[in-house]
């Protein structure tokens, strides 16, 4: 029951930020103090970050909703907030710390990849 509650609350995450992406995607990316512009720049946020966080809201949804979904939506948080949760030491290292902004998108990023190998492992014997 925890697992789908957990990703009921991570679907409803990026259901808002994907569309918030979706719907504004300059302006998204202006109030994280990342410069974007242009056609291609609109276009390229809309698709990674409307776009998958829609989908990850989806396939989190249907773990949320199906008993059957639950794991193979835990294991997509695990690869997609894992390779976050590996790239953010990496990018700091190659090119600095970012702004302050962005501590709340690394720490996201962590929970949800701690919660979801959490809940895998407490659903273990299941």
């Amino acid at each position: 029951m925890i697992g789908r509650i957990f990703l009921g609350a991570v679907a409803l995450a990026f259901f808002a930020f994907g569309g918030w992406s979706l719907s504004t995607p300059l302006q998204m990316a202006s109030q994280l103090g990342v410069d974007v512009s242009g056609p291609n720049g609109a276009f390229e946020m809309r698709g990674i970050y409307g776009g998958v966080s829609l989908g990850a809201a989806a396939l989190c949804l249907s773990g949320a909703l199906l008993d059957r979904m639950v794991r193979p939506a835990l294991w997509f948080l695990v690869t997609y907030m894992g390779g976050y949760c590996f790239a953010r030491p990496v990018a700091w290292v190659m090119g600095g710390a970012p702004t302050s902004d962005f501590y709340t998108f690394i720490a996201f990023e962590a929970a949800v990849l701690l919660g979801a190998i959490g809940v895998l492992l407490a659903r273990k014997g299941q």
